[in-house]
């Protein structure tokens, strides 16, 4: 039999990138995904010299066209994980960039519908096809100076809930993770636009947040349950972190 394929969006950096170590190791052929190319190629690289199967294909997961023509190319198609996303700014909704809100918006709700729409007839075709969405602790409770994002990952988790709706009875299976606290080399520095300061403070005192590799890992455990089984919803924080809000930190 071919080897299964799997499709992670956003493969280049954090949790992405450690899925796409975790699902090769499994056994699946990884199809890396995002804009950045040298970042995507360098870990097709690393996979192959370890041995696993890895194709690199940049993509811009908001672009429909591009989306589209990707879809056609890969064949026995088992998952797609449905992790490209991220948060831009920490403001309040009062005086909030609408255009960061935006980009949010196109990157964590339409991207995922993107990929969602095109790939599903194979992952359907597959007899036993999967659909990971990662939305976040921020599609589940809100939070304050965070409205843009929080409102972006319930648009995500609201999507999964409902697909799961509309195809249950075919062989796909629609699961969610939702990670809390995450500590990646990019996304509360992404967040900050780049301001190191700000973005240690999002961890200032928690001995140990969440590792990209720990919720991999969880991904990668959901994914590979029996076909019968479907991990709904799976939320994931670290132990200092009790919700959204309520944070242990040793300072």
């Amino acid at each position: 039999m071919p080897t299964p394929i799997a499709i992670i969006t956003g493969a280049s950096s954090g949790i992405g990138a450690a899925t796409a170590r975790r699902l090769a190791a499994a056994g699946y052929r990884v199809v890396l995904t995002a804009r950045r190319k040298d970042r995507i190629e360098a870990l097709e690289a690393e996979l192959t010299a370890a041995g696993h199967q890895a194709t690199a294909y940049p993509l811009d997961v908001t672009d429909r066209a591009a989306v589209d023509e990707f879809a056609t190319v890969f064949r026995n198609l088992a998952v797609l994980v449905n992790n490209a996303g991220g948060a831009l700014g920490a403001d309040p909704v009062a005086t909030s960039d609408p255009a960061d809100w935006r980009q949010m918006y196109e990157t964590n709700v339409i991207g995922t519908l993107n990929l969602t729409q095109a790939l599903l007839p194979a992952l359907t075709a597959s007899g036993d096809g999967t659909v990971v969405v990662l939305s976040s602790t921020a599609g589940h409770g809100t939070y304050e100076n965070g409205g843009g994002y929080v409102a972006a990952k319930h648009g995500a988790h609201v999507l999964a809930e409902t697909l799961r709706l509309e195809i249950v009875g075919t062989p796909v299976r629609v699961i969610e993770i939702a990670p809390g606290m995450v500590k990646t080399e990019e996304f509360a520095t992404t967040r900050f636009r780049g301001d190191t300061d700000k973005a240690a403070k999002v961890y200032a005192g928690v001995a140990e947040p969440l590792s990209a590799d720990d919720v991999a890992e969880t991904i990668t455990w959901a994914v590979t349950r029996p076909p019968h089984v479907n991990i709904d919803l799976l939320v994931v924080r670290p132990r200092a972190q009790a919700s959204n809000t309520k944070v242990h930190r040793e300072l």
